[in-house]
């Protein structure tokens, strides 16, 4: 896989029965790949992971494994609280032909240790072996309380510099993902936003992977390329950075899936698995007006 660009952090689409609906996931994937998006990101924070047990997302992976999207652009999360979930999940997925994953720290035990942390992905690299993997780790601390420290990442990437490629930092500093891009050269940093887009890829950043990039794909993928070419880009990022603030006023998963649902007329797309929620009718209308007035189009 290439390790730079614009990744969709996709959603997961479920029937009434609240179960993953298979077909009109890689229907999205699809789109979200036709809109300029480089990869898509599947099992996420977006995608609900967390709400899904392990078995389900086994299934999911078998899935879009068996579907005809390009294994080279896919990404899948694995990680878990328990050990053995995120080796059985993660060797699943490289068993299926996926040779890049997205890390989770352990996330219910806080103010654990860099050692601790360091020994848990130890253990799991050990366990997957010799196989061909790229681990991106996932730096979300405002939802797992367990941070990813630079001079973890300096040690982990010492330790295993073929297989520990990069990180997504969804934290929010920009001070943080400057700060990773100038200690490890080579080393994918990737802005969980789009906000920081062209910041990052200025700094020697990968790229983003973000959640709202299931309805932004083509905004941040038209950033992304007019830098990648050479172009300018400024008035590009601005507009996608106020358009991204408009977004991160509501809760994001109930709020994407109401923007799908509405794009593809389809009612499929109005579930979540508790405790998340659907946007409701009126603030999708008070959304919808706010980004009417920056011309955006689907």
């Amino acid at each position: 896989m290439q390790l730079s660009g614009v990744f969709a952090a996709s959603l997961t689409p479920l029937s009434s029965d609240l179960k993953i609906n298979h077909p009109l996931l890689i229907r999205h994937a699809k789109w979200l790949l036709g809109a300029g998006c480089n990869g898509v990101v599947f099992l996420g924070t977006t995608g609900e992971a967390n709400s899904f047990s392990v078995d389900e997302r086994i299934a999911l992976i078998d899935a879009v494994a068996e579907s005809d999207l390009p294994k080279e652009r896919i990404m899948i999360g694995t990680g878990c609280c328990a050990f053995p979930e995120t080796v059985k999940l993660s060797i699943h997925a490289l068993d299926r032909g996926y040779e890049t994953l997205l890390l989770l720290p352990p996330f219910y035990y806080k103010n654990v240790t860099d050692q601790g942390l360091e020994l848990y992905f130890r253990g799991i690299i050990e366990q997957i072996g010799d196989r061909q993997v790229k681990i991106i780790l996932y730096h979300f601390p405002k939802f797992t309380g367990v941070p990813f420290s630079l001079s973890l990442l300096e040690r982990l990437v010492r330790l295993y510099p073929q297989m520990i490629c990069g990180i997504k930092d969804s934290g929010g500093d920009f001070d943080n993902m400057r700060a990773v891009c100038s200690a490890l050269e080579g080393f994918a940093v990737f802005s969980g936003t789009e906000k920081y887009l062209l910041d990052i890829l200025k700094i020697g950043g990968a790229g983003c992977i973000s959640a709202t990039a299931n309805v932004t794909g083509r905004y941040v993928a038209e950033v992304y390329h007019n830098w990648r070419n050479g172009n300018p880009a400024e008035q590009l990022q601005n507009r996608l950075s106020t358009i991204r603030k408009l977004m991160d006023a509501y809760p994001l998963i109930g709020m994407l899936k109401k923007l799908v649902q509405m794009k593809e007329n389809n009612p499929d797309w109005q579930y979540t698995r508790p405790p998340n929620l659907i946007m409701q009718e009126d603030t999708y209308s008070e959304l919808i007006q706010k980004l009417t007035q920056q011309d955006f189009t689907f």
